[in-house]
């Protein structure tokens, strides 16, 4: 038999590591994926905002809708998948996700900027393709907590979480319809689209930020009504774009139903947000919130206004509006106020059993 080498007879095995050379690791590996989430999201931004500026000019025949889209999976998305994983996410499936995400928001870009038709839904597969690894991390999640041990984290947080991904890969089926020149259902456009918007802010983000909410009320014991008003805005977008075909008063009465919860969310993440060890996260979480609530009574007046048939508010006054309050005020603030408290609060649990502080 052949004796071993020196370096491996000094060496610890795998199975001979302490838990604190398992954490070191663990900690080296968390950073590495903090900086790529970190450079995708900033990378995603610089994207966007030269399109925007490109679009101002007239050399992008984007509108506003197209542009608030575009802000889901160049920035939106990879901050949302970041703190999917500091909550508690993980598996070979979403590191998938994560890895090619920004090839995914690359072909969205390319979708976008060709006229609908038969190349730019193919473009836009690339998209749903990462929206659906995701959904399916997302399913695994629902089905752990529903029918086994939450693992990682409390059940309410971890089901937030597992709609949150889920609702993505119903956005991007619907933008591959836009963008292919599709009318399911007889939807015209750009309702096709704003389904595909609902689906990834007022759906996924909004559902990470609740989840992130949830998780930090946990840890405090504080609000223990939170975790149905959770349902309620984790469940109501799915709703609301069932309304458009059922219905108008079941699409007014679920849009009024979640404007509502939103709202309730927004009082729930300024009381969560005023307790954060992180001033920057602080500040962050006071601006959602504010933006949000604003954001909600605008949505809630729309629903009204569309059902009754006036004109008072139209879709593009509304993208202008609660678009940019709901994208920008909230989602990004909102992701980015839990991800930069999550720096100095919260641990990473994965599969081995051990914690690493980030």
């Amino acid at each position: 038999m052949k004796k071993p080498t020196l370096a491996q007879r000094t060496s610890p095995s795998l199975t001979q590591r302490t838990p604190q050379a398992w954490g070191t690791q663990r900690a080296s590996e968390n950073d590495k994926r903090q900086r790529w989430a970190a450079a995708c999201a900033t990378a995603g931004a610089a994207v966007w905002a030269g399109i925007a500026v490109l679009a101002r000019m007239g050399v992008a025949r984007l509108g506003a809708i197209e542009l608030l889209f575009l802000l889901a999976p160049l920035v939106i998305v990879p901050l949302g998948m970041e703190l999917g994983r500091v909550l508690g996410g993980g598996g070979w499936l979403e590191e998938r996700a994560r890895r090619l995400q920004p090839a995914g928001a690359a072909l969205v870009v390319v979708a976008m900027w060709l006229p609908p038709g038969r190349k730019a839904g193919l473009a836009a597969l690339g998209w749903l393709l990462i929206c659906a690894l995701e959904a399916g991390v997302g399913f695994v999640e629902i089905v752990r907590v529903l029918w086994a041990d939450a693992g990682g984290g409390g059940r309410a947080t971890r089901f937030a979480m597992g709609i949150a991904r889920v609702d993505l890969v119903v956005g991007g089926a619907w933008l591959v319809a836009s963008r292919w020149g599709m009318r399911p259902m007889g939807i015209q456009e750009p309702i096709g689209l704003l389904t595909a918007v609902h689906f990834h802010f007022a759906g996924f983000a909004t559902a990470m930020i609740a989840a992130a909410t949830i998780r930090f009320s946990e840890k405090r014991g504080e609000h223990p009504w939170l975790k149905r008003l959770v349902l309620m805005v984790v469940g109501l977008p799915i709703v609301v774009a069932a309304g458009f075909v059922i219905s108008p008063v079941v699409k007014m009465v679920a849009a009024l139903l979640f404007s509502a919860s939103v709202a309730g969310l927004a009082i729930a993440v300024r009381a969560c947000g005023t307790k954060a060890a992180n001033t920057t996260a602080r500040i962050l979480l006071q601006v959602a919130a504010g933006a949000v609530f604003a954001g909600m009574v605008l949505s809630g007046a729309y629903a009204v206004a569309d059902y009754l048939g006036s004109g008072a508010l139209t879709i593009p006054q509304m993208a202008r509006t609660h678009g940019v309050l709901n994208a920008v005020g909230f989602c990004l603030s909102g992701l980015l106020g839990w991800l930069v408290e999550s720096s100095v609060q919260w641990p990473v649990t994965d599969t081995s059993g051990f914690q690493t502080e980030v």
